[in-house]
């Protein structure tokens, strides 16, 4: 293993932010994990996955370690699933693609998410009426304090929207190492969210097919949101807020055209991106931190902004959504 000597973080963030670490290396598997944490054991440590929701502020002064486990694997089948393990390094959309070109369907929905493996249970990642909790299993993740591995279940991670335990009681606590999927054999298929029907339409899809979906996703997602590779960003910035159903009512009469969603126990999800926009900030710039033009909930760099200015305008975004909806906005990002 090599240890590398202040390098710079700006082409392992998707925000392109340009900052340094200290110390950096790479592991490849749980010894290599381990050998690094004995031999450094007085350093501050973070670990790194695909840099796709993260914003970073400042240097690192410490010992930055990036997950680089890789591998897929076909573990086990039943007569309506397949059981299929990756490492937390591996790129989340390329898995998705393998995936489907062997016809395990359930992921379909989630193309072109950013990021890699390990993030997908740490984030319960979702896109068009799908989240990762409905085609997880469990996952093994180092601690790394006991040096031990540990298996987590579904219940284990106490998923919620955008959550984990990974997030909340066990944050900086564990590193995960692989995590194992669901999938199905026979499809049930998704596509009353978002725009999905109407783009299979466009495409002149006649039979259905979890392939479809994923090119109809993977259409939507770029005409609305932008490549990290154009213009550094890293994705949704903010959470669609969740209200209860009275105050959704009050606020529908005094705003008509505000956009809700219902869900269970008389609660309703707000279009962020909606409130944000109706705020004025769409397409919004200062210096190289913005608001990108085509969709408000993604805040963008466009050259050589620092984290601080992005999150200095996150939070005049969240007051100004605040002062005007009475609704408090939570960033999806993890601030660094």
């Amino acid at each position: 293993m090599q240890i590398q000597e202040n390098i710079s973080l700006r082409p392992y963030n998707t925000f392109g932010i340009d900052v340094l670490a200290k110390l950096f290396a790479g592991f490849k598997d749980p010894d290599d994990l381990e050998e690094l944490l004995t031999n450094y054991p007085e350093l501050k440590m973070m670990i790194l996955g695909g840099g796709s929701n993260i914003l970073l502020t400042k240097d690192f002064d410490g010992l930055l370690l990036k997950n680089e486990i890789k591998g897929i694997q076909e573990i086990h089948e039943d007569s309506e699933y397949v059981y299929v393990k990756a490492g937390a390094g591996e790129n989340w959309h390329q898995f998705v693609l393998y995936c489907i070109g062997r016809n395990w369907a359930g992921l379909e929905n989630l193309s072109l998410i950013p990021g890699n493996i390990g993030a997908s249970p740490m984030q319960n990642i979702g896109a068009y009426g799908v989240e990762l909790e409905d085609v997880f299993f469990d996952l093994e993740a180092f601690h790394l304090k006991e040096k031990r591995i540990i298996t987590f279940t579904r219940n284990d991670c106490e998923f919620g929207y955008r959550e984990s335990v990974f997030k909340s009681k066990h944050k900086d606590q564990f590193v995960i190492l692989n995590v194992t999927y669901q999938l199905r054999k026979k499809p049930k298929y998704t596509t009353s969210y978002g725009a999905i029907k109407e783009e299979l339409d466009r495409m002149g899809v006649k039979e259905l097919s979890i392939k479809a979906i994923s090119d109809a996703v993977i259409s939507i997602r770029s005409s609305k949101l932008p490549d990290p590779h154009q213009i550094g960003n890293a994705g949704s910035f903010f959470k669609n807020p969740e209200i209860n159903s009275d105050l959704f009512v009050r606020l529908n009469t005094a705003f008509p055209g505000i956009v809700g969603y219902e869900l269970p126990a008389g609660k309703v999800k707000l279009a962020a991106g909606w409130l944000i926009e109706q705020c004025g900030w769409k397409g919004f710039r200062r210096g190289d931190a913005g608001c990108h033009a085509k969709q408000a909930l993604v805040l963008v760099n466009h050259g050589n902004a620092r984290g601080n200015e992005i999150y200095d305008l996150s939070e005049e975004i969240l007051q100004s959504v605040k002062g005007k909806f009475g609704v408090v906005l939570e960033r999806e990002v993890n601030i660094i």
